[in-house]
């Protein structure tokens, strides 16, 4: 049961940490602040909702998580499987190809080493949140593959929720006080998380 715990723990912690540091970047609002606060957000985020689904995957295994908290897992299991693997794709694409953009081109990476550069193009030019839209799918397909009800519930209710709360009230400001006019007009052209088709005419 600590694994059960800890990830609900984690979900409110990245939660709250994102109201927290989000009021005080929005008091104290400087480049150095933001930079700061940024690895502390990061440091939840891994601590609080990556490194428990790792243990929860190893042990109990999501397969056995309903058992142990009391819940009947996912009825329909192929239908659940299915949209699982089909969610399970673009949570690959989007992850690797994220990541790969930001360390080419934004001269950084997606946690604690942080770019230096915004990246506009590709599925960058689409959504400005790519990497994120993957890890939700990927938290969805992790469920739903496994069955578990306490899972894809979970990631529906927590882990999504809290992610956003994060990306909105504080990544969002903490980009605009390290990058200035040029996020905003990143931030103008581009949607926050679902894609466009074509990329944005920025003529």
């Amino acid at each position: 049961m600590f694994t059960v715990y800890w990830m609900i723990f984690g979900a409110l912690a990245l939660a709250a940490g994102a109201a927290i540091l989000g009021a005080w970047l929005r008091r104290h609002p400087t480049k150095s602040g933001a930079e700061k606060t940024s690895r502390v957000m990061h440091f939840l985020f891994f601590a609080g909702m990556v490194s428990p689904g790792t243990v929860a995957f190893l042990y109990p295994g999501y397969q056995n998580i309903d058992k142990l908290v009391g819940i009947p897992s996912l009825p329909c299991r192929a239908a659940s499987l299915g949209l699982g693997i089909v969610l399970a794709v673009p949570a690959l694409y989007l992850l690797v190809v994220s990541n790969q953009l930001l360390r080419s081109l934004g001269q950084g990476a997606n946690a604690f080493r942080l770019t230096h550069k915004i990246v506009e193009s590709d599925i960058y030019a689409r959504t400005r949140n790519p990497m994120s839209l993957g890890f939700y799918f990927g938290a969805l397909a992790v469920g739903l593959i496994a069955g578990s009800t306490f899972t894809t519930l979970g990631a529906l209710l927590g882990t999504i929720p809290a992610h956003l709360l994060f990306l909105r009230y504080f990544e969002e400001e903490e980009l605009r006080l390290r990058f200035g006019d040029a996020y905003h007009e990143y931030r103008r052209h581009t949607p926050f998380l679902v894609p466009k088709l074509t990329a944005p005419d920025r003529g």
